[in-house]
């Protein structure tokens, strides 16, 4: 298994409000992308970065998802391009499920 982490810059200009309703918007398309695990979405408005944390079973997995309509949404929409990292994850610890 892999992570991914993805971040790009964001207009000084585009409040918070504007920046969750985003994520909220993308949140459904993640949804539906069946070769993800996990997504965490990332805000920092002080330094003007947002962006992603994914976990995938591949790299090619995540390249797929993160192509050419991805740096296109990210270049119409926060007027930056995307920066990628990758890591191994070799042990993942999740304390909370959602079941209750």
């Amino acid at each position: 298994m892999i992570t991914e982490i993805v971040t790009f810059r964001i207009p000084a200009s585009m409040e918070r409000e504007r920046v969750i309703a985003l994520f909220e918007e993308s949140a459904e398309v993640w949804r539906a992308y069946k070769k993800l695990h996990r997504k965490n979405y990332l805000y920092d408005p002080e330094a003007g970065i947002a962006g992603g944390v994914y976990t995938w079973d591949s790299i090619e997995d995540a390249q797929e998802a993160h192509g050419e309509a991805f740096h296109a949404r990210v270049a119409e929409t926060f007027g930056s391009t995307p920066e990628f990292q990758y890591f191994e994850t070799p042990v993942v610890v999740q304390n909370q499920t959602g079941d209750a």
